[in-house]
């Protein structure tokens, strides 16, 4: 899920501002880290406790109530952003990571160990080359932006499809989906740093304000982490026999 309340054409900052720019951004990173590790830990956790994992996946109910809890948090943080306060936002996203981590268990039983731990490294690896070029560049990412989010919403179409047609998602046809999720994702990685980069000229009031834009940033940059690595992990990832 993506967010456009911000724009991503470029600004030109003084100097002083470029610092606090800088300073800016690390917070964002700084939150999707610990995003990403809460996640991981939580999964991990999980993943490798076979029969706690297989309770999860087998229950439908359960695993549904948790999905529904994550996209209720990510809906509660894009609308409310602005009228909650900066501790409400930053436990609503270490809870959202949390759930994510205990939907994410069951890849564990899906994939080898080894092929989810290199999966997470080559993930991070072209994540960080996707975000710095979204940084440095002073190319506008806006039209890549747009087409990507087109793809995103062509790829929720085809995730809803999934449940009533399961055929879709498998064989051949689940690769092209997963290399178009990847396409989409990189593309969105470069594209959202640099329209976060920007918040900072949007939202360029001290204090509160900037800590929740940070945690808002965070949120989007993490949403692409993670889809970037499932996607990979789909299109790559070993299964365990």
């Amino acid at each position: 899920m993506q967010n456009n309340l911000f724009g991503s054409k470029p600004v030109t900052l003084s100097p002083a501002m470029v610092s606090a720019q800088a300073s800016f951004m690390s917070k964002v990173y700084m939150w999707m880290s610990m995003g990403i590790l809460t996640t991981g830990l939580v999964s991990y956790a999980i993943g490798t406790n076979e029969e706690l994992a297989m309770t999860i996946a087998s229950n439908r109910g359960l695993f549904w109530v948790l999905f529904l809890a994550q996209i209720g948090a990510v809906i509660f943080l894009s609308a409310a952003m602005k009228k909650i306060s900066a501790f409400t936002a930053t436990v609503t996203f270490g809870l959202y990571a949390a759930l994510t981590g205990v939907t994410m268990s069951i890849i564990f039983l899906i994939y080898t160990q080894q092929s989810i731990f290199q999966v997470f490294a080559l993930t991070s690896f072209a994540f960080a080359g996707l975000s710095a070029f979204g940084y440095f560049t002073k190319k506008d990412l806006g039209p890549i932006g747009s087409f990507c989010m087109m793809g995103l919403w062509g790829l929720i179409g085809m995730a809803i499809a999934s449940i009533f047609f399961p055929s879709l998602m498998g064989g051949q046809m689940g690769m092209i989906v997963s290399l178009l999720g990847i396409l989409i994702f990189s593309g969105l990685t470069a594209y959202d740093t640099q329209k976060i980069k920007n918040m900072y000229h949007t939202e360029s009031r001290p204090g509160e304000a900037m800590e929740k834009a940070a945690i808002f940033g965070a949120l989007i940059l993490y949403l692409d982490f993670i889809n970037l690595f499932m996607y990979l992990l789909r299109f790559t990832g070993d299964r365990r026999k």
